[in-house]
């Protein structure tokens, strides 16, 4: 088997099995990256196909993905270097000799440019399949503007799947309760005569998602990236999501986020907020949003900030119990506790952790993703 990005060798075994999944899962995400069309169809075609080849055979694995996850000429080139850059050493080459190892050029949205898909400085960002994944996990207050195109880039790809609900009102089935009213009136449209049994079921509907994102001026390094997760949020579950910005205002910005382009959506919400690198009153702003009644019942809270609390930690302390009572789960995104040696001693985290349920990092493409993990199972 190549050796992949964690050096696993998938056996027969299922463990083997999964493990060469994943494995060929993750070959494919670096193939989408690199505007290769390897989607999920193509990918379960890999994998049928490697169960009736030898796995551990590198040019067996290179030509059933060339065959398999390449649509067209075009992807055939990108496809060599991400299959060098994915697994390493000297691929299987076809008959013409390639280099292992070749950059593969993108071109990214210019610094202070509006969003994806607008035009830049016209530069291009060479960028391999090891690069990504240290950009993967780099903290984005650090990053130079080309590198941070390139993250939001990635960001626009990522899809937040929620677990799914059941709900009160019912929908028809062939299993379930017996649906009364339905057999009654089937009966009645056939003068009397008896009827087949209708039978109902509770509908199921993905577990709503709140999210408030502080955009004050000590989150402002993070804000932008912080607010592109809420758009892949809202795509993902249009009816099922909820976003806020918190500062010295709150302003719901759901309808904004809704725009499937991700730099129209941003600049719909660089207009619809107010308060930009402004203070914070998280305290004051949860209450607000507490008392417009019960978004946040069964939902799961995502609330997104630095604990920089400039009014009453206490305030804040007892909106975030008053929180914890009302939601599924409260989460706390905090950029700062992805850096080594971080302590929560701001008044406000220190008011707001005893209620929080989960309190995880922000600071990186890798930290989003798995707290959309998270989400997808909460």
């Amino acid at each position: 088997m190549p050796d992949g990005a964690n050096g696993n060798r998938p056996g027969p075994e299922g463990s083997g099995r999964s493990v060469l999944a994943a494995t060929m899962t993750g070959f494919a995400r670096t193939l989408r990256a690199a505007g290769v069309g390897a989607d999920h169809q193509r990918t379960q075609g890999l994998l049928r196909a490697l169960r009736h080849l030898d796995a551990a055979d590198r040019e067996q694995v290179y030509w059933a993905g060339r065959l398999t996850l390449c649509a067209g000429p075009d992807d055939l080139p990108r496809y060599d270097r991400c299959f060098a850059a994915y697994f390493g050493g000297e691929r299987a080459r076809p008959s013409r000799g390639a280099p292992p190892m070749v950059t593969i050029t993108r071109h990214t949205v210019a610094p202070g440019g509006a969003g994806d898909g607008e035009a830049g400085d016209g530069h291009a960002v060479p960028a391999t399949a090891s690069r990504a994944e240290v950009l993967r996990t780099r903290d984005v207050a650090r990053m130079t503007a080309a590198e941070l195109a390139e993250i939001h880039r990635m960001m626009a790809l990522l899809r937040v799947p929620r677990e799914r609900r059941r709900s009160r009102r019912f929908t028809p089935a062939h299993r379930g309760r017996l649906d009364v009213g339905r057999t009654v009136k089937d009966t009645l449209r056939r003068g009397g005569e008896p009827a087949r049994l209708r039978r109902k079921a509770h509908r199921t509907r993905p577990r709503r998602v709140v999210l408030l994102a502080d955009v004050s001026g000590s989150m402002a390094p993070y804000a932008d990236t912080l607010l592109r997760f809420a758009h892949a949020l809202v795509r993902s579950e249009p009816r099922a999501t909820e976003v806020y910005s918190v500062g010295t205002r709150l302003t719901r910005v759901t309808a904004e986020l809704r725009h499937r382009d991700p730099g129209t959506a941003m600049r719909e919400v660089s207009r619809a907020i107010p308060d930009w690198s402004g203070g914070t009153r998280l305290g004051e702003e949860l209450k607000e949003f507490l008392d417009q009644g019960s978004a946040a019942r069964g939902a799961v809270v995502v609330v997104a900030s630095d604990g920089w609390e400039r009014g009453d930690p206490a305030l804040l302390g007892l909106q975030m119990a008053r929180l914890s009572r009302l939601a599924r789960r409260v989460v706390w995104v905090n950029p700062h506790k992805g850096r080594e040696g971080y302590l929560p001693l701001t008044g406000g985290m220190r008011a707001a952790l005893p209620h929080v349920d989960a309190f995880v990092a922000g600071h990186s493409l890798a930290a989003f993703q798995e707290l959309a993990e998270r989400l997808s199972h909460a």
